[in-house]
């Protein structure tokens, strides 16, 4: 995973000038959202997993968003590896891997924009960092571990939680995910990232970016996700995705509610006017 994350960020380096040369020349002629909010949703891999987030950007001023963000991922070992049993066709596991783990993060934090995007097809370029707390969900691994009994060809499966007493060859497979659901715990703890966002959309109202970047994630004891190798509390990982979303054009909002306002207030003056002519009658019928 690790070796796919490095090979994107250098992918969008290396293409990023070249797309920014092409562009040059190319005069857009949509009128610009001056006053922007942003809504996005984002995919990523990371080299100890993958996630997904759904991101809020407050303008601030012309260059700079509140970010908030809500990101799920899964969280790997670095020394996880995939196995097959050799002697039998069950699934892929991972040999020794005892827990899995998952992050549900809450983050915040403030996005500036430091190339603006003046051509047709050109790119922004901006930066963003967050930081926020982090719940983790442990949840431990099952495999259906194969025993004989003692008849050739004959035996039978049993799903088991890992133990130093259950030999890779004895592994038929992993067990369903739903097994130990119920035995989930949870880790608090806390994360921060720094990346660049390169958004290259051709519409103003849109948004599609590739973002690249470093993440970390901290906690108060070593996550126990592997039994034959050291755990660790602190994960530093590199991230790339893609993001896409829309614009909000929050000055057309701010137009438009007070529009609404200057309607509620013609229709309370007209029914406050109504209601005066009425008691005046009432009073010359006196």
């Amino acid at each position: 995973m690790r070796k796919i994350v490095l090979y994107i960020i250098s992918i969008v380096f290396l293409i990023l000038p070249f797309t920014s040369i092409l562009a040059q020349g190319e005069l857009d002629t949509e009128s610009k959202i001056l006053y922007r909010n942003e809504r996005s949703f984002g995919f990523f891999l990371n080299s100890n997993g993958i996630g997904g987030d759904y991101s809020f950007a407050k303008r601030l001023n012309a260059r700079n968003h509140r970010l908030y963000q809500v990101e799920v991922l899964s969280l790997k070992h670095p020394k996880e590896i995939k196995v097959t049993n050799s002697y039998y066709t069950g699934n892929n596991f991972v040999f020794g891997k005892t827990n899995n783990f998952y992050e549900i993060k809450a983050q915040w934090g403030q996005q500036t924009e430091i190339y603006r995007k003046n051509d047709a097809n050109g790119i922004s370029i901006k930066y963003f960092f967050t930081i926020g707390p982090t719940i983790g969900l442990l949840k431990p691994v099952y495999y259906e571990v194969y025993y004989s009994t003692g008849v050739l060809y004959s035996g039978y499966t049993k799903v088991e939680k890992f133990t130093s007493a259950i030999h890779q060859t004895s592994i038929y497979g992993k067990a369903s995910f739903f097994e130990g659901i119920k035995e989930v715990s949870l880790i608090p703890g806390a994360s921060a990232k720094f990346g660049f966002n390169f958004e290259y959309s051709k519409q103003d109202k849109s948004i599609n970016a590739l973002e690249v970047g470093v993440g970390m994630d901290i906690f108060p004891k070593n996550i126990p996700i592997m039994a034959i190798e050291s755990n660790q509390f602190f994960y530093l990982n590199l991230f790339a995705g893609y993001r896409f979303g829309k614009v909000l054009d929050i000055g057309e909002i701010a137009q438009s509610e007070k529009y609404r306002e200057k309607m509620r207030n013609k229709k309370i003056g007209r029914k406050a006017i109504r209601e005066e002519k009425k008691a005046e009658r009432e009073k010359a019928n006196l």
